[in-house]
């Protein structure tokens, strides 16, 4: 399916699912959101690398409107729906201040079941927030789209986020999310025993001697 969408291009990676606050302050996408809200309709959020907006981003959906200032401002939650490719962006609308893009929506397989590997992966994630002491970050509510929901809590920079919103199968992203929590997995032993290191600190301790013959 190709159709046109309103576009508001933001210096972060956003994924199904995810939810996302806004304060919405400029006199262009105070019109854009206007409208959506008029005609109920998405937005998309390409993430902006170097000045350019991306080839792929994340369509959201306006879900409530939490405050609405006198000069127009607003604050707004929305959440993630899919994944969208551009196809051509369109800079100027005729008498709209925003810009907007053709857009397709590649096929995507978004939950792969409560498998092993999900499994692993999410006790791998909290494991290392406890190590880091924040475990209240830590999601409660289980979702089918593990990769999705923890994709912004393993440390990944946002190219290597984007690079997993290009994925298309929960397979790939979990296999994705792998092999970088792999990569860091010296970093978390370091924690651990660092944490132990401190926790000895302090205590009376029975060590065996070397025999030296003294």
């Amino acid at each position: 399916m190709t159709n046109f969408i309103p576009v508001f291009p933001l210096e972060i990676v956003t994924f199904p699912g995810e939810k996302l606050n806004l304060h919405i302050f400029e006199p262009r996408y105070k019109q854009m959101i206007k409208e959506c809200l008029e005609l109920k309709k998405p937005f998309g959020l390409p993430p902006v690398f170097g000045n350019k907006p991306s080839e792929h981003g994340t369509l959201m959906e306006i879900t409530e409107v939490a405050k609405v200032y006198d000069n127009g401002e607003m604050d707004i939650r929305t959440v993630g729906v899919s994944v969208f490719r551009v196809l051509e962006y369109v800079r100027q609308i005729p008498d709209k201040l925003y810009a907007g893009a053709i857009v397709t929506y590649p096929d995507n397989v978004m939950e792969q079941g409560d498998t092993q590997l999900s499994r692993l992966l999410m006790d791998e994630v909290k494991r290392l927030y406890t190590l880091l002491n924040v475990e209240s970050k830590f999601p409660t509510e289980k979702k089918a789209m593990v990769s999705y929901e923890i994709a912004h809590l393993v440390g990944m920079n946002r190219e290597q986020e984007y690079e997993m919103l290009q994925l298309f199968n929960e397979l790939q992203r979990l296999e994705y999310i792998r092999r970088h929590l792999k990569n860091i997995v010296p970093v978390i032993q370091e924690l651990e025993a660092m944490k132990e290191r401190v926790q000895r600190n302090g205590h009376f301790r029975n060590l065996n001697p070397g025999d030296f013959n003294l």
